[in-house]
């Protein structure tokens, strides 16, 4: 629950993680209010309604999603977070898309505001990182330790040294 420290932006950004690797639509959604308010890319949502049903299509288009999620910054009832993650077309072709979300939470917990910023980058299937079993996505587990770490240099080029956003 907000306001966030260190640890607590950790956990909710491993939930998070480990709620989206699930690729169960209702239960994600559960994670916002029932007026959450989104911008995914191109795209303007509001409402579990509307989240359930864009995750419902996006999980249909995009297969076999495998995501990391990264703790960016963090402060008050916000938390900002790097992602990465491996998808392919019904038709074989993989990408890799990544980018930025901004985050913004009720008292009680739930996600009020989600803005994503994600860019997409057709890859061969030779070239993929994230090979954990798709079967752990489905248990709602987030990759193994084996699996590579996201190198948050794909996203912004370093890491803050101080993953507070410096906001009062």
């Amino acid at each position: 629950m907000p306001p966030f420290n260190l640890e607590t932006a950790k956990q909710k950004v491993r939930a998070a993680q480990g709620g989206w690797n699930s690729r169960d639509a209702v239960s994600v959604a559960q994670a916002y209010t029932t007026n959450s308010r989104w911008r995914n890319r191109d795209t303007f949502l509001t409402g579990r309604a509307e989240i359930e049903a864009f995750l419902t299509r996006k999980w249909q288009l995009e297969r076999e999603q495998r995501l990391i999620k990264k703790l960016w910054a963090y402060a008050g009832n916000r938390i900002e977070v790097c992602f990465a993650y491996e998808w392919h077309k019904a038709y074989g072709r993989w990408f890799r898309s990544f980018g930025i979300e901004n985050w913004e939470f009720a008292a009680g917990g739930l996600m009020q505001r989600r803005i994503a910023s994600i860019n997409d980058l057709a890859i061969r299937k030779d070239e993929r990182k994230f090979h954990w079993p798709h079967w752990l996505g489905q248990h709602k587990t987030s990759p193994p330790r084996s699996t590579p770490r996201l190198n948050l240099h794909v996203c912004f080029g370093s890491q803050p040294d101080n993953p507070t956003l410096g906001l009062k």
